[in-house]
């Protein structure tokens, strides 16, 4: 069984088929057809684009603050790339984001602010590392895990895993988050790939990369080879607050790292809570076609709704903000930025047991191989334990390799990479199962975030939180500290929130 978010379609007919293909705004509506759907016009204070949590915090600031607020949403739910799915029982696994940890304050401050707390994700026991031939289990505690987290104890490897850990964190602690196209070195960070920096920095580099591809894969959907080497500084610089600095441990670890904790209820709810709030204001199945903006005000146009306002919020990812219709044309700079970040390829997988079982084993539920579909994976149950839900990531390479293939393939290979990963056939009989691929989800197109490949931040970076005229820009990616998680989503909606605020 496949999880897709219920969504409109617009394929009816070929009088629609333009239509059709429209992501939060990729053309404007034509035709007779289009012309025959009433619409709706208002006026508001701001028009915010997207009902995620960047859009949806942006629009609680600022209606706190007494201005009147638009969201259109072109999904028909709110909560972006977080999705609840129901597994019985009266509980849910989330089909996208969901982990917070430590330094994810804004977050956390949110979920509290609508009545929804945390608790910690179950990290009792050992993790499972499958190599090859190798194949060991570790804890994340103890004095190897105090120095490793969730990095495995592979002898091959430890001694590189440790040298460019180390590296990386002094090297991220330059690196000036709000514009990290300044650093001293960015030209060259900016030219190189992760890839090829760990080939001219590390004593086993094939067996590194191993390692890495996996933990990449389930952090931005893709591989070494894609990232720009200052974006993966900046993201690592990111992994903090404003008193402490970013370190790639916390990325990757689960005790004190941004795995450590899980959201009462699923993420979605906290977007589910903030949309109850806004009320009416919050406009869902409603895809945004076109922007045009003038001295006096902008106008955005949705199939159902037009909107006059005196500034708009666009809170989606670059990708589909690339789509929508703007009037004036964007500058060319913030064109070109949309043109190449390409979101993450990334798919999530889960299997619904009776119980945890694994658990009894002493073991974690988490898990790192070098093959087989999933890469990474964790024990995502419910808190209470009364079902047993092992999740896992299938990104980059994997995705594009697992993606095609139909559910049923999938869920075969998933499982059985389980049972033989963690020894154990129970892993072959769950009660269900389901999966979410990102990149086929219409309004998000990948996930978890958009990425930056050589060049970009340096030749384009400055137009990714810009204004442009009464334009303004929010979205996971747009955030200085924890760009990519919800906490960065969050970030960027209170930013945007001030940002406008200060200029109505």
């Amino acid at each position: 069984m496949s999880v897709q978010s219920t969504r409109r379609s617009f394929l009816k007919g070929g009088g629609l088929a333009a239509a059709g293909a429209a992501v939060a705004g990729l053309v404007p509506a034509r035709g007779a057809a289009a012309d025959t759907v009433p619409v709706e016009t208002v006026t508001s204070d701001v028009a915010v684009v997207g009902a995620g949590l960047a859009g949806l915090t942006t629009a609680r600031r600022l209606a706190a603050a007494g201005h009147d607020v638009v969201v259109l949403e072109a999904r028909d739910r709110v909560g972006g790339r977080t999705l609840n799915h129901d597994i019985g029982n009266g509980h849910v696994a989330e089909a996208g984001g969901e982990f917070v940890g430590p330094t994810q304050d804004r977050i956390v401050a949110l979920a509290g602010e609508v009545g929804i707390g945390t608790f910690d994700e179950y990290d009792t026991g050992n993790d499972v590392y499958v190599n090859g031939g190798l194949r060991l289990k570790y804890s994340d505690s103890g004095l190897l895990g105090s120095l490793l987290g969730t990095a495995p104890p592979d002898p091959r490897l430890l001694v590189d895993i440790a040298h460019l850990s180390q590296t990386i964190d002094s090297m991220a602690k330059k690196i000036p988050l709000d514009a990290p196209w300044t650093a001293a070195n960015a030209d060259r960070y900016d030219a190189e790939t992760l890839e090829t920096w760990v080939r001219a920095n590390s004593l086993n580099a094939n067996g590194i990369l191993a390692l890495l591809s996996p933990f990449m894969e389930a952090l931005v959907g893709a591989e070494p080879r894609d990232l720009s080497f200052l974006f993966v500084l900046a993201y690592v610089a990111g992994a903090g607050n404003a008193t402490t600095p970013g370190t790639l441990e916390r990325l990757f670890n689960v005790r004190n790292g941004a795995q450590q904790s899980r959201i009462v209820g699923g993420s979605q709810q906290i977007s589910i809570n903030v949309a109850d709030a806004l009320g009416s204001a919050v406009r869902l199945s409603t895809p945004v076609r076109s922007i045009s903006q003038s001295d006096t005000g902008v106008v955005v146009t949705s199939d159902l709704v037009t909107v006059n306002a005196q500034r708009v919020v666009v809170a989606v990812p670059p990708a589909l903000a690339a789509r929508i219709d703007y009037d004036p044309l964007l500058p060319a700079a913030r064109d070109q930025l949309t043109q190449r970040l390409a979101m993450g390829a990334l798919m999530k997988v889960e299997a619904v047991y009776p119980t945890p079982f694994w658990r009894s084993n002493k073991l974690t539920g988490q898990f790192l191989t070098t093959s087989g579909p999933v890469g990474y994976g964790f024990d995502n149950s419910p808190q209470d334990g009364s079902l047993g839900v092992l999740a896992g990531f299938v990104g980059g390479a994997q995705n594009l390799t697992w993606g095609p293939k139909s559910p049923a393939e999938r869920q075969a290979a998933v499982l059985q990479q389980y049972a033989t990963m963690f020894k154990d056939d129970r892993f072959l009989n769950p009660i269900s199962y389901f999966d979410m691929d990102w990149t086929t989800e219409q309004w998000s197109r990948g996930g978890p975030t958009a990425l930056f490949g050589p060049g970009t931040l340096v030749g384009y970076g400055p137009s990714l939180r810009a204004p442009v005229g009464r334009i303004h820009w929010a979205g996971t990616e747009t955030s200085d500290y924890w760009a990519g998680y919800m906490d960065g989503a969050v970030r960027s909606g209170e930013r945007a929130a001030a940002e406008v605020g200060a200029l109505l």
